[in-house]
């Protein structure tokens, strides 16, 4: 069970709205987020409705201001409970189609161009838990959910190009 309360204003201020699921639409509970409390699970924040557009991961913890994570908009217009898992591991190939050389992990990887044998990331398998892909190495830059599961190319898990800095376990604790 998770449980996130978004509210409209700062400092967790004006209407607010609990949830403790996925919500495919926010708008109808509140017209802006000004700030968010997670007091439990792992949380996947959407920019637009129906999970579409940027994504950002919070945990547990106090959010008082999100446009130091989200930059200059109120665009949270939807969220998704991260299942939790006691293990994960992922595959991450060279090529489409998860061909090529393949490097498979369990651990975060703060610079995956330090640890890849290759370039670039075209495909991936996540064979258990939930990751996030950042597009920056040090866990920065685009984020994209990785569910169970196979990416036949970067264009299946929201990606516009192979680019991929850092990989992290979509945890309810850092």
């Amino acid at each position: 069970m998770g449980k996130i309360t978004f509210y409209e204003d700062r400092g967790f201020q004006g209407r607010r709205y609990e949830c403790s699921g996925d919500q495919p639409d926010l708008q109808p509970h509140l017209s802006r987020c000004g700030s968010v409390r997670v007091d439990s699970g792992c949380w996947m924040l959407y920019e637009r409705p129906d999970f579409q557009g940027a994504q950002h991961l919070v945990r547990r913890g106090d959010y008082p201001d999100p446009q130091q994570w989200l930059g200059p908009s109120d665009g949270v217009r939807s969220c998704r409970l991260i299942p939790q898992s006691s293990s994960h591991r992922i595959r991450l190939y060279e090529r489409e189609d998860c061909r090529g050389q393949m490097v498979e992990t369990s651990e975060d990887c703060s610079s995956l161009q330090d640890r890849l044998p290759f370039r670039e990331v075209l495909s991936l398998g996540v064979l258990e838990g939930c990751w996030v892909l950042y597009e920056l190495p040090g866990y920065r830059g685009r984020q994209h959910l990785l569910r169970p599961g196979d990416c036949r190319r970067c264009q299946d898990w929201g990606a516009a190009s192979a680019r991929v800095g850092s990989l992290r376990r979509a945890t309810d604790s850092p």
